[in-house]
């Protein structure tokens, strides 16, 4: 027998350990994923963001022209 002690007292530690570190690892490659995730949602999010504001640009643009027409249609001549 080894003088250290029991193997049935260290074993069941050190198998909580192993699993304890591979939980570990798991959920760092987990949050490793979701980070990727979150930075392609955002740089959509961008992308979208810039569309819904040429959009608006572009409604504004059409309703100033047309207000610009209707006052040169009554401007005198």
């Amino acid at each position: 027998m080894s003088t250290g002690g029991s193997r049935f007292l260290k074993e069941p530690f050190e198998v909580h350990e192993q699993r304890f570190e591979q939980t570990e690892k798991i959920m760092e490659l987990q949050f490793g994923q979701v980070e990727k995730r979150l930075g392609r949602i955002e740089t959509m999010m961008e992308g979208l963001e810039r569309r819904l504001w040429m959009t608006v640009y572009g409604v504004v643009a059409v309703i100033l022209t047309q207000a610009v027409q209707g006052v040169l249609e009554y401007a005198p001549r």
